[in-house]
């Protein structure tokens, strides 16, 4: 057997977790980093708004500043996504709604 194959065998954990703290700090990491990057986006949003109906530059131009707040959306939507699969996947509990 290879030296890879024995080292993989032995760091192999079938639990992604240990304890179901690290799954709770792990949903509320991805949700803090949403969160922020969600924020960025709309002032990303509204920089390159303002920027165009002023037209001056805010230090880049209003499309940079748009093409910025689609990356920091797709990084809002990653972390979203991931908070949405761990709460599913790793079997946090369920919100309850009134």
């Amino acid at each position: 057997m290879s030296d890879v194959k024995k080292e993989l065998e032995a760091t192999w954990n079938p639990k992604p977790f240990k304890n179901r703290g690290e799954v709770e700090r792990e949903i509320r990491d991805c949700n803090r980093f949403a969160g922020a990057s969600q924020y960025a986006c709309f002032i990303f949003a509204a920089l390159g708004v303002i920027g165009n109906a002023l037209g001056v530059r805010l230090g880049l131009d209003s499309i940079s500043w748009f093409l910025l707040a689609i990356v920091s959306a797709v990084n809002a939507l990653i972390g979203h996504v991931h908070v949405v699969l761990a709460k599913h996947l790793l079997g946090a509990p369920r919100e309850s709604t009134p």
